[in-house]
């Protein structure tokens, strides 16, 4: 059973194709639905180094009170695919990635949109990753894979932290958190390029 302060670690993102950046946000929530930790990063639209964001998300946030990591999907910013064991290693304790969508796997998605060295590099991410676990959490289904804990205890961490839907609320409140930075960093940027043409 997980105890209401116990602490999770959701890492969510926002993208914004037309800058060609995406925005991640780290967000500490208790199983309680208490929020006590931000932190953010920014990676590249359909570029490798989304996994870096997450580990420096980590190191910025420095939690050792945080026992499961939660990452939403696996392919954000346009298959800037995660690496889970690289990001396990670093944070050293579980991580969950949770995702929304029945489909047959991002592999002929990939082959579409990538050849040569970018189609191996995004191939070898995706081909370590541990499989999908079909998931009934209230009254909907998500997709979890797993590293660090077995199927069992992956099933009652992400409904322990979904008290209602089927979004997880450190991913749900991670989210929320990233789309508000994004608009922030597009309102600034916007107003920087304004000053310049006064």
């Amino acid at each position: 059973m997980v105890k209401p302060g116990t602490r999770a670690l959701g890492i969510a993102e926002s993208t914004d194709e037309a800058s060609g950046r995406c925005t991640f946000c780290g967000a500490v929530v208790r199983a309680d639905r208490a929020a006590d930790g931000f932190a953010f990063a920014t990676a590249t639209v359909g570029g490798l180094d989304a996994t870096d964001a997450v580990c420096a998300l980590l190191d910025r946030l420095n939690r050792p009170d945080v026992q499961y990591l939660l990452v939403s999907g696996v392919a954000p910013a346009w298959f800037n695919l995660l690496d889970l064991h690289r990001i396990a290693a670093t944070a050293d304790r579980p991580v969950l990635s949770v995702s929304y969508e029945d489909c047959p796997g991002l592999e002929p998605a990939l082959r579409a949109q990538f050849d040569g060295e970018a189609l191996d590099s995004r191939l070898a991410i995706y081909d370590r990753l541990p499989p999908r676990q079909r998931l009934r959490v209230n009254d909907e289904t998500v997709f979890v894979r797993s590293v660090g804990v077995d199927d069992d205890e992956a099933a009652r961490v992400v409904r322990a932290y979904t008290p209602a839907g089927g979004r997880p609320e450190p991913l749900r409140v991670a989210r929320l958190a990233a789309r508000g930075a994004r608009a922030w960093r597009d309102e600034e940027t916007f107003a920087d390029d304004s000053d310049r043409h006064e």
